[in-house]
């Protein structure tokens, strides 16, 4: 009897700065282009902002920022992308998505958790004569980090909540 075949995983790849990443299509809800954000004061250099989301605040992490790939003061270019989060919880602000592609298990090669930051570069992708670093949405930020943008989402929220109508 044969064997089902197993899907590839399929991978979003995001243009990060001029570094090829790709996050798992799972862990993507929607791609917008890049909208208006309101920025707390507050705020982290990586925090590009809150997207108001239908009153909601989304968080929004510039990956370049974040990832030390761009020098605070310079934007991403014209063609900016937001990637939401499923339940649209939070958002990488990313120079653009380039494409979704499914990944044959050979050319993923896992890198060690000591290789990134916080071990967010789960593995490398071989696409042609490049590698592509697969982010781990789980370690994209620290414990400590994602305390801090809880903490200014609520605040943002109390802000929105304050502006609503009577």
């Amino acid at each position: 009897m044969a064997q089902p075949e197993t899907a590839s995983p399929t991978y979003l790849l995001l243009d990060v700065a001029g570094t090829p990443c790709a996050v798992p299509s799972a862990a993507v809800g929607e791609v917008l282009p890049l909208p208006e954000l309101f920025r707390p004061p507050a705020g982290a250099t990586w925090l590009a902002g809150f997207l108001n989301l239908g009153g909601k605040p989304v968080p929004v992490i510039d990956l370049a920022r974040l990832l030390g790939l761009r020098a605070g003061g310079h934007a991403p270019g014209p063609y900016a992308h937001l990637v939401l989060a499923p339940g649209a919880d939070g958002a990488w602000l990313v120079d653009r998505v380039t494409d979704l592609v499914a990944v044959e298990a050979e050319a993923i090669c896992p890198v060690a958790e000591a290789g990134s930051l916080n071990g967010c570069v789960a593995a490398e992708i071989r696409r042609g004569d490049r590698l592509v670093h697969a982010l781990d949405p789980a370690r994209i930020l620290t414990a400590e980090e994602r305390a801090r943008v809880a903490d200014l989402t609520r605040a943002a929220q109390a802000r929105l909540a304050a502006l609503a109508p009577a």
